[in-house]
C-alpha cells in the first residue's frame, strides 16, 4: 500500500499547500476546483466518495430551483467513487481527474444511461454504447453524477424548450442560462457537478458559458470525438468541457482529446499538455480585435464590460491591431445534416407530436435544402477554414465579446413567436463553428442588473494552448471567476 506520505511526496509542494488553505477555508466541498480536489484527493486528505457525496446533497439541495439535470446517477456514482478510492489504496491514481465528479449533457450516449437530448421522442431511449468522450473521462477516472437539461435536440439557445422543463440560470432564476448546453452551464456555476460537457454546434457550450459566468470551451473541430452524441451537423458539431476555471477547463480537454478513427471528422493532431498553458507567457501574443460585426449593436453593459477586458489583454499582450474575418457560407444549408439524421423519425407522422413545435418546424425547414446547395455549402465552408488560417499571419488570437447581448427571461424565451425566429444570441459564436478553430469564453464581468458576460477569445486550428494561456491570464488578472451566484 502507497502511505499518505508518498501520495504527499509526488505532488508539487506548493501545489498542494495551496488546494490546502482552499480545503481549510471551504464550508463546502463542491466550493474546490478540479485543481484543488484532485490535489487533496491524492493526498488522501479528502476521498472521492466524500467528494461525490458532498456533490450529491448539494443537487437534492438546489437542483429542483435550477433544473439543470434530467437524470441523477447517484448509486452509480457513489459505486465508482469507491472503486476509484480502492484504486487509490492499492497505489494507482489515473490522473487529474481521479475521483472528479462530472456531469454530461444529455445529448451523449452512456450504456444503460437513458440519452434523451431533452426530447419526448427519446424520453426513453438507453443507450448499449457509452460516447466515446465519456468512454476517455471514465478512463482518466471521472465520477458521473448524471445527464444534464439542455434545448431539445440541442436546436436552439435558450434551453427553454425541454421536454422536462426549462432549465433556470443560477444567478437569476427567472431568466434562461443560453444553450444549448444550458444544464451543463448552469450546474457548473451552481456547483452541481465540478466540470461538465457540452457540444457546440453555433454557440452551444460559449453562449451559456457566458450567460451563466464560468468557462467555456470549443477545441478545434475534430480534435475530440463526437462519436455517440446525438448530432446537429457533423460539419459543425464540437464537444468541450465547462468549467469554473481555464485550469480546470485544460485538464478535461486533456482527457478528451485525441484521434477517433471511427469518427468520421475527427483528425490526427500531436497532443501537447494543455496544463502547460497555465505557465506560458502572453507578453508576446498579437491581438486581433474582430471589430465588425462582432462589437457593433452590443448591449450597453456588455459593451462597457467587453471594453474594460480588452484594455487588461492590451497590458497582458503585445497589443492589439482591427481584423477582418473571411466571409462565411449560407450555414443554415449545413443544417440539412441535421434533417438527415432525423428523416428516420419524421418520415412517421406519430412522432411530430413529440418535438416541440419549433424544434419541428426548424428541422423541416431543413429538410428543404437542395443536396445541390448543401455540397456548394460545404465547399463554402472548406474554403473558409482555409481563409481563416491566413488571418492568423498577422495576429496570434482574435478577441471579441462571447454575445451581442444578456440572457432573456424564461417566459419570454418560450413564446413560440420569439423562439423561432433568428436568435442574435449567437451572431458572435456561430462565425468560429464555421471555421472549426478553438474558441473560449471566459467571465470577463455583469451587467447593472447583476447578470455574467463573456469574453470570447479564438486562436488558429490546433492553437489551443495560447488560447487558454491567454484565457489564463486574463482571468488570473482579474476576479470575475471567484464570484458565485447566491443560489449556490
Amino acid at each position: 500500500m502507497v502511505t499518505r506520505r508518498a501520495f504527499i511526496g509526488g505532488l508539487s509542494g506548493a501545489a498542494l499547500l495551496a488546494a490546502a488553505r482552499v480545503y481549510s477555508r471551504a464550508s463546502d466541498l463542491t466550493e474546490l476546483t478540479i485543481r484543488d480536489a484532485s490535489a487533496l484527493i491524492r493526498a488522501r486528505m479528502i476521498s472521492p466518495v466524500e467528494l461525490a457525496r458532498a456533490y450529491l446533497a448539494r443537487i437534492e439541495r438546489l437542483e429542483p430551483r435550477v433544473n439543470a439535470y434530467i437524470t441523477v446517477t447517484g448509486d452509480r456514482a457513489l459505486e465508482q467513487a469507491q472503486q476509484l478510492e480502492t484504486e487509490l489504496d492499492a497505489g494507482h491514481w489515473r490522473g487529474p481527474l481521479h475521483g472528479i465528479p462530472i456531469a454530461l449533457k444529455d445529448n451523449m450516449d452512456t450504456t444503460g444511461i437513458r440519452t434523451t437530448a431533452a426530447s419526448a421522442l427519446f424520453a426513453d431511449r438507453v443507450p448499449t454504447q457509452d460516447a466515446e468522450v465519456y468512454r476517455r473521462l471514465t478512463e482518466a477516472g471521472a465520477v458521473l453524477l448524471g445527464k444534464l437539461n439542455m434545448h431539445e435536440f440541442a436546436y436552439g439557445g435558450t434551453s427553454s424548450i425541454s421536454h422536462f422543463g426549462p432549465v433556470h440560470n443560477p444567478w437569476s432564476l427567472e431568466h434562461i442560462p443560453g444553450g444549448s448546453s444550458g444544464g451543463s452551464a448552469a450546474a457548473v456555476a451552481a456547483r452541481l457537478c465540478c466540470a461538465a460537457l457540452g457540444t457546440d454546434t453555433l454557440a452551444s457550450i460559449r453562449l451559456p458559458a457566458a450567460y451563466c459566468g464560468i468557462v467555456g470551451l470549443k477545441a478545434t473541430h475534430g480534435l475530440a470525438s463526437i462519436r455517440g452524441i446525438i448530432p446537429v451537423t457533423e460539419s459543425l458539431d464540437h464537444v468541450g468541457p465547462m468549467t469554473r476555471t481555464v485550469a480546470d477547463n485544460a485538464h478535461v480537454l486533456q482527457a478528451i482529446a485525441g484521434f477517433d478513427a471511427l469518427d468520421p471528422v475527427s483528425i490526427r493532431a500531436d497532443l501537447p499538455d494543455y496544463a502547460s498553458a497555465l505557465y506560458r507567457t502572453t507578453a508576446q501574443l498579437r491581438l486581433g480585435i474582430a471589430r465588425s460585426p462582432y462589437f457593433e449593436g452590443l448591449d450597453s453593459d456588455v459593451a462597457t464590460v467587453t471594453g474594460a477586458a480588452v484594455e487588461v489583454l492590451n497590458g497582458l499582450t503585445a497589443g492589439a491591431r482591427d481584423v477582418a474575418l473571411p466571409r462565411m457560407p449560407d450555414f443554415p444549408v449545413l443544417l440539412a445534416e441535421a434533417y438527415a439524421y432525423h428523416e428516420r423519425y419524421l418520415s412517421d407522422p406519430a412522432n411530430h407530436r413529440l418535438y416541440d413545435r419549433v424544434t419541428l418546424e426548424r428541422l423541416l425547414a431543413a429538410g428543404e435544402f437542395s443536396a445541390a446547395r448543401y455540397i456548394e455549402a460545404r465547399r463554402e465552408l472548406e474554403i473558409a477554414r482555409h481563409a481563416i488560417v491566413e488571418t492568423f499571419s498577422d495576429v496570434d488570437l482574435i478577441v471579441t465579446p462571447t454575445t451581442p447581448g444578456l440572457p432573456e427571461k424564461i417566459r419570454d424565451a418560450q413564446n413560440p413567436a420569439e423562439a423561432s425566429g433568428a436568435e442574435l444570441s449567437v451572431r458572435n459564436t456561430f462565425a468560429f463553428n464555421i471555421y472549426g478553430i478553438p474558441t473560449i469564453s471566459v467571465p470577463c464581468g455583469f451587467s447593472r442588473t447583476g447578470l455574467p458576460i463573456g469574453l470570447q477569445i479564438s486562436g488558429p486550428p490546433l492553437g489551443e494552448v495560447s488560447v487558454l494561456a491567454l484565457a489564463h491570464a486574463y482571468e488570473q488578472s482579474t476576479e470575475w471567476h471567484n464570484r458565485q451566484p447566491e443560489v449556490a
